[in-house]
């Protein structure tokens, strides 16, 4: 083996390693976590719905829904205490499509309870756990370009959002001396289960996503799970209380 690919295999390796990925079971999370599995990690899957067959053979899938502190506070100990937490993926997330004037607030809360409550009981529940990691505890929160833009119907999703870069920085500052580091990505427009139901109703709000991205293409959930892997890698051991854009370049398009 060269110097090299030495240095390149061990800056990408997650071999020893345990953690959890939230919302693993379509998607995003799904993607993450078979690249975290591939790169050597034991990845525990906190799931609403466990699927009956298993997907990779490197993920376990839990049934715990994030936004039951009681359930997440259990599931967290139970793996804390037996196999130690090197890292957590927030990436589970809702929306919902209506206009501000027409929204309950039963909607609103329930946005508010899947993107960023159930984020910070993860965080401080994976916190004794993580910040005795012998790797740099490691927690990595999905949060989009809609914490950076305004995008109409969707305003819940666009604050809660928002705060997840919030309390990206305040945990990354408070915890720098702690042994935890915190970063967050902001994914573009992918072919998601959540963009196509804010998307298929509307053909012409397509064209328009599409011609705000330079690149003129959607992503592909393995971009965000390179950029998960990055972070969650030796390579990411300098890097805190950062946002990654992975966009194909939309939030820096001007007009």
């Amino acid at each position: 083996m060269s110097a090299a690919h030495a240095v390149s295999t061990r800056l990408s390796s997650l071999e020893g390693r345990v953690g959890v990925v939230t919302g693993q079971s379509s998607g995003l999370g799904t993607a993450i976590a078979g690249v975290l599995a591939d790169a050597g990690a034991k990845v525990y899957a906190f799931n609403r719905t466990v699927r009956e067959e298993a997907d990779h053979a490197g993920v376990t899938q839990w049934s715990v829904d994030v936004t039951d502190e009681q359930a997440v506070t259990e599931a967290v100990r139970r793996l804390g205490e037996s196999e130690g937490i090197d890292f957590l993926v927030n990436n589970a997330g809702a929306t919902v499509k209506r206009r501000a004037e027409g929204l309950t607030t039963s909607q609103w809360r329930n946005v508010q309870d899947v993107n960023i409550d159930a984020l910070f009981t993860l965080a401080r529940e994976t916190f004794p756990y993580l910040s005795k990691s012998e790797h740099v505890g490691r927690i990595v929160s999905i949060a989009s370009m809609a914490a950076h833009l305004g995008f109409p119907e969707v305003t819940p999703y666009c604050a809660s959002k928002a705060a997840v870069l919030g309390l990206t920085r305040g945990l990354a500052i408070e915890w720098a001396q702690d042994n935890v580091l915190v970063n967050s990505i902001s994914p573009g427009w992918f072919p998601s289960e959540m963009n196509r139901s804010v998307l298929e109703a509307d053909p012409e709000r397509e064209r328009r996503v599409l011609a705000r991205i330079p690149l003129g293409r959607y992503g592909d959930p393995q971009n965000i799970a390179d950029m998960a892997l990055f972070l969650l890698s030796d390579a990411g051991r300098y890097i805190t209380a950062q946002d990654f854009a992975v966009d194909g370049g939309a939030l820096g398009k001007g007009f």
